[in-house]
């Protein structure tokens, strides 16, 4: 299953009105390690039904990575009930995104 992109738009209502935990995945397409991290998060959206595994390419929704302190990619950021709980910085094996969700 592979992970939803979602723009500045839908940020709101998706992420921080979700009533289960959103990890955002904050990316660009030109990114080389963004691209290498993609699919281990499409295995995390097919195996975590519990948790929302979404997209946001930073140069469409540069507001978005403003808005949240995205300043390297790619970036990880765990969001439960609309606030920010966690972050991961980098390419990172599966385990540490698994640890992020812990």
């Amino acid at each position: 299953m592979a992970i939803r992109e979602i723009t500045s738009a839908d940020f709101e209502e998706v992420v921080l009105k979700s009533d289960k935990p959103v990890l955002v995945d904050f990316n660009a397409t030109w990114c080389g390690p963004c691209r290498m991290l993609k699919p281990t998060l499409d295995q995390i959206a097919a195996e975590r039904p519990d948790v929302a595994v979404l997209g946001v390419d930073i140069d469409e929704n540069m507001d978005l990575a403003e808005e949240y302190g995205v300043f390297s990619i790619p970036c990880l950021v765990l969001f439960k009930d609309g606030a920010e709980v966690d972050r991961s910085v980098g390419l990172v094996p599966k385990e540490a995104v698994l640890a992020l969700l812990a």
